[in-house]
């Protein structure tokens, strides 16, 4: 059932308090841990040789961006309460992820390559010099898109739900077809979505039950 929207200019400013929140998270936790990872050499070869047959299509750097894209969506959907837990699960996935990395630095199984192409090679020179092969497992690229079109999805329009569905899939087959992950990359990173979102589901439960005994 899709809910009434409180004004845009509410929802606005509950959405850029709380991405500032989850900004400061990320930004203190992956960059260090990426760096550190990379001065390691206790890697983890946490994949399968036949995923090493996985095609390299430069075209799909175009899916594993918008990634970027589906961050902005939660302010025209959401509002503010649910902006709130969003930023939560956000935050929690972070630091579960940035937990994990320190504890199974991972070594990418792909050679890392260049397109011919002049504007695929730039985006994936960018996207190297960003960020080292380690922080794999799982794959944040993954959970953070996963968790915010869970949010979005749970009381939208049909037609709403079924293309931002689409839209995922594409997002996270993108992260295979980039050579940036591998299977259990992925598979992690949905799982430690789908974790975080129940755990926060079973939260809110218990403050309605409370609140409504208190009436």
């Amino acid at each position: 059932m899709e809910l009434p929207l409180e004004p845009f200019t509410k929802r606005l400013k509950t959405y850029l308090i709380y991405s500032c929140w989850v900004g400061v998270f990320f930004f203190g936790l992956y960059p260090t841990i990426n760096w550190f990872t990379s001065t390691r050499s206790d890697f983890f070869a946490l994949y399968m040789q036949a995923e090493l047959a996985i095609p390299f299509i430069p075209a799909f750097v175009w899916f594993y961006l918008s990634m970027y894209l589906v961050f902005m969506l939660p302010v025209f959907f959401l509002n503010s309460p649910e902006l709130k837990r969003l930023s939560s699960e956000l935050i929690l996935v972070t630091i579960a992820g940035a937990i994990i990395f320190l504890l199974f630095p991972a070594q990418l199984g792909f050679t890392r390559q260049l397109p011919e192409s002049g504007l695929y090679r730039g985006i994936f020179e960018y996207i190297f010099a960003l960020d080292k092969p380690h922080n794999l497992v799982p794959s944040l690229h993954v959970a953070y898109s996963v968790t915010i079109v869970l949010a979005i999805v749970r009381n939208s329009r049909s037609l709403v739900r079924y293309g931002l569905i689409i839209w995922l899939s594409g997002l996270i087959l993108s992260t295979l077809f980039t050579h940036q992950h591998h299977l259990l990359d992925v598979f992690s990173g949905g799982l430690l979505s789908f974790f975080i979102y129940q755990l926060m589901d079973r939260r809110y439960e218990k403050i309605t039950d409370s609140c409504r005994d208190a009436v």
